[in-house]
Order: C-alpha cells, then structure tokens, then sequence
C-alpha cells in the first residue's frame, strides 16, 4: 500500500493527531510501539503565517519518526497555501488538512468539521493545496455534520479527484463529539466505492486487537489510525499486531517497562517543552501507564499533582520497588 510514494505494510497503524498528545516524545515512543504512520498535533495555519510561537514549536519532527505527517488546519484559503508552504519547509512525509475537529473554538471559525457544512470549500480548499506542494496530501475527517447531512461518499470521491492521497474517516458525525459509538459502515462504504483507488483508513473506537482486526477484515479498510486507546499505551501498536499475526495477546508490559517508558516520556517532555509544560502535558498519561495496579491512586495522585520533574522520577523509583513483584488485573 501506498501514500503517494510513501510504501506501506498491507494492514498500516497510524497515529492519530492528539492536541497535546502526539507530540514529539510520544510520536518517538509509538513509533518504538509499532506505528507506522505517526501525526503531529492539528496545526493552526493563522498561528504559522503569524509565527507563533505554540504554532511554530509543533512543526518540530525527527528522522527517527519517519514516516510523519504534519497536520494543519484553517478554513480560509489564502492562509491555508501559505501555511502549505512554511510546513513544506520542514521536509514531513505526509501533509495533512484537520477537516474533523469537531471542538467549538474551531468548528465556529468553519475550520475542522466546521467546513463539513460547505463541501464545496472543502473540496476547493484541497485542490489548492494539492497544486501548490508536491508533498503527499492527505485528509481527516468525520461522516457529515450530523446524521442528517452524511454525504461521506461523495466528499472522499469529490477529494479523492482533486488529488487527496489518502482520507482517515472518523466514523461519527461532528453533532455526537466522542459520544456514542462510531459507525464504521460508513466507511466501509467508502472503501469498497468502485471509483475509490486510494487508501481509506478508518478511525474512532479503535481501542481492543479485536477491533483492529475487525475493522481490516469485516470492514475491508487499509488501515487503523488509533487516538485515544495509544494515550499512556505506546504498546498498543505491538499488540495490535502481534495479535493479527497469532491470534494471541502479547503479556502486559512489566512494571519495569512502564515505568521505564514513563521516565524517559517526561525526560524527553522536559528537553523539548521546559520543565513547566514538560511536567504538565505528561500527566495525561499516568493513569495508563499504570492502569490495573491494585493500591496505585496514591501514586498516581502525586505523580499528577506535582510540578518538579525530580519528584515524579522519585516517585517512579518507589513505584519500581512497591510493584515489582505484582502482576497486572
């Protein structure tokens, strides 16, 4: 399979861009974890033609990532070519447009699924990015507005013309959020189109081996972008494939691999953002690394309250010694 002239496996993992998740650290840890695509954090295209500074800092990517995507959003066309061309400048794999966001900040400025209400501007938007780089283009996105207004179908066949290399389909609709459960007939819909040539990769609710594989071979799509079941699980990858390849679970990590993992998680954090924000934009992810630990809350709550990187390594030297000897529920 492939993404432009990027050649991947036959059944791809990629990771899905998180605000404040798939940041470089994390991309470094799942890409060890078995991704084989990796997103950076949705990009303002007004914050990098204006410079600024949060904006900027995310076009930060690495050779050990590759393939990468830097995604960008934005829903006015003159912003949008020339953020193509400032995110151009840093070399990524993939350049990819947020046309799913479904958050009101930026849904009400008709960026994100915002622009799921004017398909012809989403379409013409595409177009015009697709000329100005030669750089893969691919697309995120969701079903529709709402139930009402599903018009999947059309808007991957109307992309896929103007020359889109790829589309990853969250199978909700922007009026559910991440309520309810995503459909994934939708896209499977797309998918089996006979006029769709390129990948489709579907997304939402990718959160067990078992749905991986059932969106592969019930749902017939090339791929799984996966979000939220990665957040303080790099391993998930791994056993996601591990488990298409054998039909078995790999064993939980070891209390030594996860705290391993924690520790060099917040080191890299720390070089990239400071120790303020470096602290802070890991704590999301401790109640995972640790999940199914009998007595671990206290832990867990001093680790997510403090704001010096020492006491959290501290705490991780004592969550070594306390756990060691016990297994995972």
């Amino acid at each position: 399979m492939n993404i432009g002239n990027i050649e991947l496996n036959s059944f791809p993992l990629l990771l899905a861009p998180m605000e404040d998740v798939s940041d470089p650290p994390f991309r470094a840890l799942c890409k060890e974890g078995g991704a084989d695509v990796v997103y950076t954090e949705f990009i303002s295209s007004e914050g990098l033609i204006r410079d600024a500074a949060k904006s900027v800092q995310k076009l930060d990517i690495y050779e050990k990532e590759r393939p990468v995507g830097i995604q960008i959003f934005g829903a006015n066309l003159d912003s949008m070519l020339r953020a193509v061309e400032i995110v151009e400048a840093t070399n990524p794999d993939i350049i990819d447009i947020n046309f799913g966001c479904p958050v009101k900040k930026v849904v009400c400025k008709g960026a994100g699924a915002g622009i799921l209400k004017d398909i012809p501007m989403m379409v013409k938007l595409t177009e015009a990015m697709v000329k100005r780089t030669n750089i893969p283009l691919t697309v995120k996105t969701r079903l529709g507005w709402d139930h009402n207004s599903i018009k999947i179908l059309e808007v991957a066949e109307r992309l896929q013309d103007v020359g889109c290399a790829a589309i990853s389909i969250h199978g909700r609709t922007r009026a559910q959020m991440y309520k309810g459960d995503a459909d994934w007939s939708y896209i499977s819909k797309v998918k089996n189109n006979p006029r769709m040539y390129i990948p489709v990769f579907g997304n939402g609710d990718v959160n067990t081996p078992e749905r991986a594989m059932e969106m592969r071979d019930n749902y017939g799509l090339d791929g799984a972008m996966i979000g939220r079941a990665s957040i303080g699980n790099p391993w998930f990858f791994n056993q996601v494939k591990h488990f298409m390849e054998t039909g078995t679970h790999l064993p939980p990590p070891s209390i030594e691999q996860r705290v391993s993992v924690a520790r060099r998680h917040l080191e890299m954090s720390v070089a990239w953002k400071g120790e303020i924000l470096g602290v802070l934009e890991t704590r999301r992810h401790y109640t995972n690394y640790f999940r199914g630990y009998k007595n671990f809350k206290p832990y867990r709550t001093r680790m997510v309250t403090s704001n010096h990187s020492q006491e959290i390594y501290d705490i991780l030297n004592e969550v070594l010694q306390k756990f060691v000897p016990q297994e995972v529920l």
